[in-house]
């Protein structure tokens, strides 16, 4: 990548246009202009973290694609910053870019745990695994600061309520008190994502994540707990990771995962302009290819809706790569099963504080 034209520690590396803004106007960003004018990086502004309080906090998920009901979702933005990530276009929602807007405006909602209490104990609630976070990352790092997701996993505790949890961050291991708890009542599982094994495709793809190393360490040490652990080899990036899937598979396997799941990328929304813009910028002599491969398990487009389809592709390399896949579970995973969460200890009215330990 040419370092000049490169904003150090971000995914992407233009912030899009917001669908929902109305007005004709130009957006402008003084400071980031006079830095780049003056030669310095221009990039050396802080993230920013914004209270908000909305009313719920419990999504129920429509999609036929994912496997999940309910989600729960702490944060709004995230810092992580991966270049592909489908969530960037909800930041447009609160009036915000989807690209660096999205790594550097970070809405924090601070009423997250009683919000999630009031819900599971309604009446009318019966218990559904609930992920957290199935949009941005639970434990991205504002979750140091906040503590919102511990916070949460306290209440799934306390009502016995079972939790899956999504993330890539090796933060989750503060919480190894918690999750053990909720292990032994079959109430947690955890999904790892690693997109890749290479370091610094890794920096490049997913600027503020854990490093590979870390990752695999974080499997690990979940397995080593009893804390079962499923990895998402997610998205897969034809021309950027898609070689790396069956050595991918065999290492999270020998470290403990359970069991494996992937997505094909697809780039929906704004995330084609801001992927497609960091990727000429990053692999500049083979942009297109990586832009056509991807185009071409999406009906010639860089996004797909179609229930069934968007998510797995369809074309030779698309097939080419679910082949792997389900190569890659017969060769590693042959003997492993993923536990299911535990609805039947739920209990809407614990009498006393119940004991992590």
């Amino acid at each position: 990548m040419n370092e000049a034209h490169k904003i150090k520690g971000r995914g992407a590396q233009i912030n899009t246009k917001n669908r929902f803004d109305r007005l004709v106007h130009e957006r402008r960003d003084d400071f980031l202009n006079y830095c780049a004018r003056s030669g310095d990086v221009p990039d050396q502004q802080k993230t920013t973290y914004l209270s908000v309080h909305p009313k719920t906090i419990v999504n129920k998920v429509k999609s036929p694609d994912v496997g999940m009901s309910y989600s729960l979702n702490p944060y709004q933005g995230c810092e992580h910053g991966c270049v592909y990530c489908y969530a960037r276009n909800s930041h447009e929602y609160w009036g915000y870019s989807a690209g660096l807007e999205f790594e550097k405006q970070i809405l924090i909602k601070k009423n997250a745990h009683k919000l999630l209490e009031d819900h599971i104990t309604r009446i009318s609630w019966r218990p559904e695994p609930i992920v957290l976070s199935g949009n941005t990352d639970c434990y991205q790092p504002a979750e140091r600061t906040f503590k919102l997701t511990r916070k949460c996993l306290e209440v799934f505790l306390k009502y016995r309520h079972p939790v899956a949890i999504i993330t890539k961050n090796a933060l989750i291991l503060r919480d190894l008190d918690l999750l053990k708890s909720l292990a032994r009542h079959h109430l947690v599982l955890v999904n790892l994502s690693i997109t890749t094994l290479s370091e610094e495709t890794r920096r490049m793809m997913e600027p503020r994540t854990a490093s590979v190393s870390r990752r695999l360490k974080t499997i690990k040490s979940l397995s080593d707990n009893g804390i079962p652990v499923r990895v998402m080899l997610a998205p897969i990036i034809p021309g950027i990771n898609s070689h790396e899937i069956l050595k991918t598979a065999k290492l999270v396997s020998e470290h403990g995962a359970l069991d494996i799941s992937h997505t094909i990328v697809r780039l929906n929304g704004a995330v084609g302009e801001i992927f497609a813009d960091w990727v000429h910028k990053t692999f500049p002599d083979k942009a297109a290819k990586i832009l056509n491969q991807i185009k071409s398990c999406h009906n010639n487009s860089l996004n797909d809706s179609r229930f069934g389809l968007r998510m797995k592709g369809e074309g030779p390399i698309a097939s080419q790569i679910n082949h792997l896949m389900a190569l890659a579970k017969r060769r590693y995973f042959r003997d492993k099963v993923l536990p299911h969460l535990s609805r039947d200890e739920f209990n809407s009215c614990p009498t006393g504080q119940l004991r992590l330990f």
